[in-house]
């Protein structure tokens, strides 16, 4: 390997998507067992890496030459191999702080949480002290040095103004979790979350849900990346680009979620998007179908509308983490907060908003089945469409039409959540 990520799990991970984009040198994920790291970090076959969870600080006793960043936070993400000699570097200091500056997330003054006890967190601690903080505190599961615990925190730090996450806590493939309840915090003003896969954690919904100022962290991945980058080639390399890998990784990697009634143009808009955009596209009620084997109105019949919904949050809580996709959701989707809090972590949600006159009552949908029952579901929901939307796209002429209006916006909107 010439260049690369060690890490000891890294299915995760986007930093080869994104140092392939410097088209420069290949870049590879190397998934490393604690038992063998001690080995190839003497054999030293690679030009420089990027060191990922849990090696940020066991790289550092194999090292000729450690930066005054990376020494003073006692963590490094880039190690360069300069003629047998180990170079080591922490880029996720500048990652960080750029993340923070570009959020508009006020540190200077506040009391900091930092959760987790790796090297994330001593450098997420040494970013909040330079910016300013009033006070700082690692949170850690037991007891640890320079560490309080989450129930110490929670007691006597409730009134914490900003929360940075730096634990594995909500990321993919278990993307349900959160390090801590942020309605123990009813100070919050910022929540920063290292965790990037999905673009939006638990812990960073939940949050925005609540006007706090909170974004995932793609952004310093990207920019940390970018400052490694300048290390393996041993050249500056413009902000610019920072930003224009940024806006193609999150076009890549998000979803766009359609919601709206039966017969709003759901399927047909989503079918047009993806074929334009090269995304796959997923139907939430095709994957309900295929997974109980028989229609909808039959799922209603045996288990009731709750049994269906049972089972439709269970198919949208898997399909929301996949990447890259159009989902087009059933009707009712809405109704349950888990499925647009889902929902959001990896996409941004589009109501198409087709006028009530233009929709149809079909047999085979159990709640709108005739004109009046169809009426009623409209009135229900409107609403709940219009609040639960990042955009609302009103669908009066073709799909061909509204699909250009979400392609228009999905490529121009340039925030993770």
């Amino acid at each position: 390997m010439q260049y690369g990520c060690i890490g000891e799990k890294l299915t995760h991970s986007f930093s080869k998507d994104i140092h392939s984009k410097l088209n420069s040198y290949d870049y590879e994920l190397l998934e490393i067992p604690k038992h063998t790291l001690k080995e190839f970090m003497l054999k030293k076959d690679f030009k420089a890496i990027n060191v990922t969870i849990p090696y940020k600080q066991e790289v550092i006793p194999f090292l000729d030459f450690i930066s005054d960043t990376a020494k003073k936070i006692g963590a490094v993400n880039t190690v360069v191999n300069k003629d047998g000699k180990l170079y080591g570097y922490n880029t996720d200091f500048a990652g960080m702080g750029a993340l923070i500056e570009r959020q508009k997330i006020k540190i200077e003054g506040k009391k900091v949480l930092i959760l987790g006890s790796g090297g994330t967190s001593k450098t997420a601690k040494a970013v909040a002290e330079s910016m300013g903080a009033s006070e700082c505190y690692r949170v850690s599961r037991s007891k640890a040095e320079d560490c309080i615990t989450y129930e110490e925190a929670k007691i006597y730090h409730n009134d914490a103004e900003v929360i940075i996450n730096t634990t594995p806590c909500g990321m993919y493939p278990n993307i349900k979790g959160a390090a801590v309840d942020i309605d123990d915090y009813k100070k919050l003003e910022g929540v920063v979350d290292a965790v990037y896969n999905p673009l939006c954690s638990s812990l960073v919904v939940k949050a925005k849900a609540q006007g706090i100022n909170a974004v995932g962290g793609l952004y310093m991945l990207v920019a940390q990346a970018i400052f490694a980058a300048e290390h393996f080639l041993g050249k500056k390399i413009e902000k610019s680009v920072i930003e224009q890998i940024y806006s193609e990784i999150l076009a890549e990697k998000r979803n766009i979620v359609l919601t709206g009634m039966p017969s709003s143009g759901k399927t047909t808009i989503g079918g047009l998007l993806a074929k334009e955009l090269k995304m796959q596209f997923v139907d939430t009620d095709e994957e309900i179908v295929k997974r109980e084997g028989k229609p909808i109105s039959d799922i209603f019949s045996l288990l009731g509308e709750s049994g269906f919904r049972d089972i439709e949050a269970a198919v949208i809580a898997e399909v929301s983490t996949l990447q890259n996709t159009v989902v087009s959701t059933g009707g009712g989707a809405i109704l349950r907060q888990e499925n647009i809090f889902n929902l959001s972590k990896n996409g941004r949600i589009y109501f198409i908003d087709r006028p009530l006159e233009t929709l149809i009552a079909t047999n085979d949908r159990p709640l709108s089945s005739n004109p009046d029952d169809l009426k009623k579901r409209y009135n229900e929901r409107y609403d709940i469409y219009r609040l639960t939307a990042d955009k609302i796209i009103e669908n009066k002429t073709t799909a061909e039409a509204a699909a250009e209006l979400i392609k228009e916006d999905f490529e121009n909107e340039n925030s993770c959540c």
